[in-house]
């Protein structure tokens, strides 16, 4: 999927660490989504599908990336 992203209004989560190792997000066209690292802004970018982006968020939220410790 080709999406011009030179437009994009992009924005972190307002608890991302001002260290700069954070993800970025972007609602885009058509209710896609675009994620990239805030630390390449100039580098690719996954974008998203509605669907995708509800399974990613719904695998978070249930801490399905969690790390064991």
């Amino acid at each position: 999927m080709k999406v011009d992203l030179s437009a994009a209004n992009w924005f972190k989560s307002s608890h991302s660490e001002s260290s700069g190792a954070c993800v970025e997000v972007a609602w885009l066209p058509e209710g896609t989504v675009g994620v990239r690292d805030s630390k390449n802004p100039t580098g690719p970018a996954l974008i998203l599908t509605p669907g995708d982006w509800d399974a990613f968020t719904g695998s978070v939220l249930r801490g399905d990336f969690n790390h064991p410790t």
